[in-house]
């Protein structure tokens, strides 16, 4: 686990921040009748969970791109593999899901779920 903090994963943030916004939207539609049928306000402290699942996605690309450096690989059989450019768009898709879980969150903390 050090390791893989340490060096990170290029594609972290491609993969985690669509999944955190799936699971947040799909959780967001589940908790409808509960909440309303509660009136506790759920949406935004499932929204803080897969922020930080998306964002720590973005950070384990993150790692990657720096620990990728500047410079290509000299190994032969490293040619090829884009891992900066992977980790970039990682660090991007992370932010930008990240961002649209923040506004269905806030949305959470106008509407409390009965609204018809």
């Amino acid at each position: 686990m050090a390791n893989l903090v340490e060096r990170g994963l290029p594609s972290a943030g491609i993969y985690a921040g669509p999944a955190a916004w799936l699971i947040d939207t799909q959780a967001n539609y589940a908790l409808v009748p509960w909440v309303c049928a509660h009136q506790v306000r759920l949406v935004p402290v499932v929204a803080l969970v897969m922020l930080l699942v998306s964002l720590s996605g973005g950070f384990l690309s993150w790692r990657a791109w720096s620990a990728a450096g500047s410079a290509p690989e000299a190994h032969p059989s490293a040619g090829g593999r884009p891992h900066r450019f992977v980790a970039a768009v990682g660090i991007a898709a992370a932010l930008l899901f990240g961002l649209v879980i923040i506004l269905q969150g806030t949305a959470g903390l106008v509407f409390h779920g009965c609204e018809r």
